[in-house]
């Protein structure tokens, strides 16, 4: 099989990649097998393609070739997998303009990302956000694809990753209306697991931590409930309470946002309360980048507000 070709723009992020890491265009020749001035001709070409013309290398003392400002930003885009660096993407590392690449949990996204993008949008940041669950937001944290991920614990292994706790919340049972819960203990201040006993229930998935920690309780107090549907996200939880009558299990949001006024919410009693946190990811080796910064500041600030309300 021949090897494979690579595109381009790669042929020439490796010759700048090269150059980086070798302090000179000579060494960089020498590591790639090729001549000097292919090496130049490859960086010049990046430089045109993607910071029209200006310089992403320069020279320093003793000759030595250091990177710009926009370089700088270029380079640590090289850690990223292949198959992530299109031209777009490499443009917008090579750019003056600050951007800032954001995962989000779907269901946080439902709560979080119009504040979030409120902050970026006066500071004049250009944004991109992508959807994901856990595993998928640890490992474009790991692999740099992502400059900052805001997602619910528990979390898998994550080396690389710095994880900053931002709210810790208990859980609630929620029931749809006109179910059987609401009607019986519509007044009760809190529930308790025992309370659910025959009750239609929406579970989350199999896979989901918080499906095996109700399974975990049922079991624990010998509680049998009637699964009538599962879920992924809070984002088809509501509508699924309504359409079965049912209740459900889940983490108090009302710290992000209210729920519906037309469901029920109860604070679960339980012996050894469980709580659930929303973190912060991003990629280990210092503070992130200054929109990074910004957007935890404005998170900080708004969650700190909500709870100094309730409470």
């Amino acid at each position: 099989m021949p090897p494979r070709k690579l595109p381009r723009h790669l042929v020439w992020l490796e010759s700048f990649a090269a150059a980086v890491e070798s302090g000179s265009l000579e060494g960089a020749a020498e590591h790639l097998g090729v001549a000097r001035s292919v090496v130049s001709e490859h960086i010049r070409a990046l430089e045109e393609t993607l910071s029209e013309g200006q310089p992403l290398l320069e020279r320093g003392p003793g000759r030595r070739l250091h990177l710009t400002a926009r370089g700088e930003k270029l380079y640590e885009g090289t850690q990223t997998p292949l198959h992530q660096l299109d031209l777009k993407r490499l443009r917008d590392l090579a750019s003056a303009e600050a951007s800032l690449r954001l995962g989000l949990n779907p269901t946080l996204s439902n709560f979080l990302l119009a504040g979030i993008a409120g902050d970026v949008a006066r500071a004049g940041i250009k944004l991109e956000v992508s959807f994901g669950g856990t595993f998928e937001l640890v490992r474009q944290v790991q692999t740099r694809q992502l400059d900052l991920a805001v997602d619910f614990t528990p979390l898998p292994p994550h080396r690389g990753v710095e994880a900053e706790p931002l709210l810790n919340l208990p859980f609630v049972i929620l029931a749809g209306p006109g179910s059987e819960l609401s009607a019986r203990h519509g007044v009760r201040r809190t529930l308790h697991v025992r309370d659910l006993e025959g009750q239609p229930f929406v579970d989350w998935q199999r896979e989901d931590p918080y499906g095996s920690a109700n399974s975990a309780r049922f079991a624990a107090h010998e509680v049998t409930v009637r699964e009538v549907s599962r879920v992924q996200s809070f984002l088809h939880l509501f509508d699924l309470l309504r359409a079965y009558h049912a209740c459900a299990i889940a983490p108090d949001l009302r710290l992000l946002r209210s729920f519906p006024e037309d469901l029920s919410v109860w604070p679960l009693r339980e012996e050894q309360p469980q709580f659930v946190e929303v973190v912060t990811l991003r990629p280990s080796g210092g503070p992130g980048s200054e929109a990074a910064q910004l957007v935890l500041g404005g998170l900080r600030q708004r969650l700190a507000s909500k709870r100094r309300k309730i409470e």
